[in-house]
């Protein structure tokens, strides 16, 4: 692990109780209107989870305690009751296609993402995927929490347990697996400086809206690699941050949907690459280090493991005296 990762790693990583929320109320007052916060749900079929996401975000956020200013579920082609929950829940819904109709509207998560910055108004906006199950206001304050206490933070990820809930079997790491296969391998060797963290490819993370209207916006689900690969361009690595929240329970996808978003994932990385010059691995541009996470089960912090890539290929046997020799 580079040395600045792992000294971002101690000053850009907390948990969500390290800010409490009689402190975030104080700094959202204090910041007046850079402090108001907009909260998305990107929506797709998801009428068993998005009712009880918004309930709770709205009783506990802005009734019970007025952190958050806008609660809006972005709807992006829903065939199920989605809309309907989610309004009878609390939420501001809005269709895809209502916001830029000018624009045809692509298919897929970053699309709505983007979009969602013409329907929402605040300073701070904060994305919670919306199929997620037993959730804890936690993701919300513990995101947006940096970003209201410390004006040089301009993105929070949330990072999280994230277990493996399938045909009845838990396994507790288990979740995560593109995270692990693709996305954790692609920024460690050619955007070092984003290894250390531990859920890049989370879809709960918080921003400032003066950072995310000038980023672009990959439509589909490289939408999260994206950002945060040009966040560290546009403001570099001790503007961004994580949060521990906790775990994430939500439904999982099966292996050929894993497989799209995996291709989805990799073609996002390579335009990136090849934007900025850094597709040869011979050029110094290639990192040759893995850092993985795990959960210490004493302390509970996650603990950072960094594992050398190797990449040492032999030549064709054919060029090697001794075969030669034997073979002539």
């Amino acid at each position: 692990m580079l040395p600045e990762v792992a000294s971002w790693l101690r000053r850009r990583s907390w948990t969500a109780g390290d800010r409490p929320v009689a402190s975030l109320l104080a700094a959202k007052r204090a910041a007046g209107a850079a402090g108001s916060v907009s909260v998305v749900l990107p929506a797709l079929d998801e009428e068993p989870t998005v009712g009880e996401i918004v309930s709770a975000i709205r009783e506990e956020l802005m009734e019970r305690l007025p952190l958050v200013d806008e609660l809006v579920v972005v709807d992006s082609g829903s065939v199920d009751r989605t809309a309907e929950r989610a309004a009878a829940a609390g939420a501001r819904v809005v269709h895809r296609d209502e916001i830029l109709p000018r624009l045809p509207a692509e298919p897929g998560k970053g699309e709505v993402l983007w979009r969602s910055l013409l329907a929402t108004r605040g300073a701070i906006v904060c994305f919670i995927d919306a199929d997620l199950r037993e959730f804890d206001p936690a993701f919300v304050t513990g995101i947006i929490g940096p970003l209201l206490t410390d004006p040089a933070i301009q993105l929070v990820k949330a990072m999280y347990d994230r277990p493996l809930e399938t045909e009845g079997a838990v396994v507790p790491a288990g979740g995560g697996r593109v995270t692990e296969l693709v996305a954790r391998p692609l920024l460690n060797l050619h955007w070092p400086q984003l290894a250390g963290f531990v859920q890049p490819l989370g879809g709960e993370y918080a921003a400032r809206r003066s950072l995310l209207e000038r980023l672009p916006f990959p439509t589909g689900y490289g939408v999260e690699l994206g950002l945060l690969v040009d966040a560290l361009d546009t403001v570099g690595l001790d503007a961004l941050a994580q949060v521990d929240v906790g775990v994430r329970h939500h439904r999982h996808q099966d292996g050929q949907a894993l497989g799209r978003m995996a291709a989805t994932i990799y073609r996002t990385a390579l335009e990136r690459l090849d934007r900025t010059h850094r597709l040869k691995a011979g050029d110094g541009l290639v990192h040759p280090l893995l850092t993985q996470f795990s959960r210490d089960p004493v302390t509970r912090d996650f603990t950072a493991h960094t594992h050398p890539v190797g990449a040492v290929e032999r030549p064709p046997m054919r060029t090697v005296p001794e075969y030669r020799r034997l073979f002539p």
